[in-house]
């Protein structure tokens, strides 16, 4: 890369690093407003938020990453070409292709970028997000019980813990079980702690009592050093971690194990969603090839760019929402994939012809006249 080219691909990549740190930031914030959740109802700690938010990071700069180099190339392409340093450089004899390379080599390195975290790293952090929710939604300490708050889980049982702490501890525990007989059964304990035996989730409790009432009126009432209740009745049902579209790698999203009933009856979107992770980095080189021509595909102009630039913003966002809605539209047809590489490839086409149909401008030639002989002083 000559020097010219370095510093051109400089000028370009200062602004796209800022860009995309601006907007992944924003994002990061709004999911982890989210994900806040997590912290305020589930009982989390800060350390399994971050963890979650973090996860969803690849994802947000996958989509984000053609929005930013597309402003951070018409912000520096037009600070360029104000300030005429690239009509300094047609004027010095350098090609079209050659100003513009620089620009389309950042596009080609993002769009290299976004398949990479598609393909590879969205699916493995989508997973694990996956698994910590799943952690999250069956972790009995925080949905068995809210730490100074009486809480009912379950029909027929309520739960209080004046303090809960880490690993299942609990202080000052109260439960009372309504059985179906009629009968009310109130355990109170000192600690608890929630456990597993023998592969079932059980609540043992410390230092307590236990009252009973019959349906005679007697009142039952035994002190115990340990006491085993269990919980199984109590746990909310799951099947396990069932991974979408999005936590999928590409060969599994093409060659879905039609065997199970639910890939079988989303074979098409799993499909388009293959589609999507392949035809997505695209749009880094169809955005920056509109800030192209917003820039160099008119003579140049000294009262700015505004127009075109407006022009421009506005077809980028008009072919950004094109793809969505071809997506959804492959979820019922197969061949309708073939759309989503149509959108930003058309867009490259047409923004790299009108970046090419302008002539770079003629070169300014210095043309010496001959100097008239000076007539002597007689």
């Amino acid at each position: 890369m000559k020097l010219i080219d370095r510093y051109l691909f400089r000028q370009l990549l200062g602004p796209t690093i800022l860009a995309t740190l601006s907007l992944s930031g924003v994002a990061l914030l709004s999911q982890s407003l989210q994900a806040l959740d997590l912290i305020v109802n589930q009982g989390q700690s800060a350390a399994v938020f971050i963890k979650i938010t973090l996860l969803g990071l690849p994802s947000l700069v996958s989509m984000i990453l053609p929005i930013a180099i597309f402003v951070a190339s018409l912000v520096a392409l037009n600070r360029l070409q104000t300030e005429q340093e690239l009509v300094v450089c047609f004027a010095a004899g350098m090609s079209r292709w050659r100003v513009i390379s620089p620009v389309i080599r950042l596009s080609v390195f993002a769009a290299l970028v976004s398949l990479i975290i598609n393909l590879w790293i969205q699916p493995y952090c989508a997973r694990q997000m996956r698994v910590e929710l799943y952690k999250v939604r069956t972790d009995l300490a925080s949905t068995l019980v809210q730490e100074g708050q009486f809480t009912t889980p379950s029909p027929g049982l309520t739960v209080y813990a004046r303090q809960v702490l880490p690993h299942g501890n609990l202080k000052n525990l109260f439960v009372d079980q309504e059985k179906p007989t009629g009968e009310s059964v109130t355990f109170t304990a000192k600690e608890g702690q929630i456990a597993q035996r023998e592969g079932m989730p059980v609540l043992i409790m410390r230092h307590g009592s236990q009252q009973q009432l019959s349906k005679t009126g007697v009142l039952d009432y035994l002190a115990f050093d340990e006491n085993i209740f269990d919980l199984s009745p109590f746990v909310p049902q799951s099947d396990g971690v069932h991974f979408k579209g999005s936590d999928r790698y590409l060969h599994e999203l093409f060659k879905p194990d039609l065997t199970q009933i639910w890939e079988k009856q989303n074979r098409l979107k799993l499909y388009a969603e293959g589609h999507t992770r392949l035809s997505g980095p695209l749009y880094n080189i169809a955005l920056v090839s509109l800030a192209l021509a917003a820039v160099l595909g008119g003579g140049f102009s000294r009262m700015g760019y505004g127009k075109r630039i407006t022009t421009a913003a506005g077809l980028a966002a008009f072919v950004r929402i094109l793809g969505v809605g071809v997506q959804a539209l492959c979820d019922d047809n197969v061949w309708f994939n073939l759309l989503q590489y149509a959108v930003p490839l058309a867009a490259i086409a047409w923004a790299m012809s009108r970046v090419f149909r302008q002539k770079a401008g003629r070169r300014i030639s210095m043309i010496r006249a001959p100097l008239a002989p000076m007539a002597r002083p007689a």
